[in-house]
Parts: C-alpha cells; structure tokens; sequence
C-alpha cells in the first residue's frame, strides 16, 4: 500500500509559480513512478507528468511541456512539481499518482491522493 499527501497548492496570479509536493509512504519508494494529474471542473483528469528514478523514466504532458519540472528526493520520499509562467487555465486540482510502472494514462495509476487546489488568477 502506498499513501500520497500533496501539498503546496494555493492562489497565484497569472506569471506566478508553485511548487506542489507529494509525499509518500508505505512501499518501497523508489521502485514506484509517481506524478502529477490535474482536473478542472467539468473537465477529464489530464495527465501533467510522471517520474521513476530506477530507469531515469521522466514523461511530461502537453500543459507542462516547458513550463514545469518534476524531480524527487528519495531521501525524503517525496515528489515535487514545479509549475512557472502559471496561467489561469492552469486552474485545476491537482492529483498525486503512482504507480509501479511509469505512466502517462490514468488508467495505469495505482494510488491516489486527495488532491490540492491551485487556482491561478489573471
């Protein structure tokens, strides 16, 4: 079992940055891919981006292409993304994933957490 807290999110004007947290717990950290998922209102789930250190595994979704970073520190089991240049239709809650194979399809997602709001104002 593999428990997923996010943290970070909030409100920021257009142009601002975030930094969203995950931190997890319970299996073997490293051996998991974990990631970002977003979901406005109305709107399906989209995925943002994903990692997995053992096979240096980092895939990206079109809203975060150029614009955000994922990275982790495994020592304190915890995966963060990065978002600049935030724009408002960035507005979305944001999902932490995992799962033991790399993904970029939420249909591939194990474990989820409860999600953390980011609302970006123009």
């Amino acid at each position: 079992q593999v428990q997923l807290v996010e943290s970070g999110g909030g409100l920021v004007q257009a142009g601002g940055s975030l930094r969203l947290s995950c931190a997890a717990s319970g299996r073997t950290f490293s051996n998991y891919a974990v990631g970002w998922f977003r979901q406005a209102p109305g709107k399906e789930r989209e995925f943002v981006a994903a990692i997995k250190r053992s096979g240096g595994y980092i895939y990206y979704g079109d809203p975060a292409k150029g614009r955000f970073t994922i990275s982790t520190d495994i020592g304190k089991n915890t995966v963060y993304l990065q978002m600049n240049s935030l724009k408002p239709e960035d507005t979305a809650v944001y999902y932490c994933a995992a799962s033991p194979i790399i993904f970029n399809d939420k249909n591939y997602v194990q474990y989820w957490g409860q999600g953390t709001q980011v609302t970006v104002s123009s």
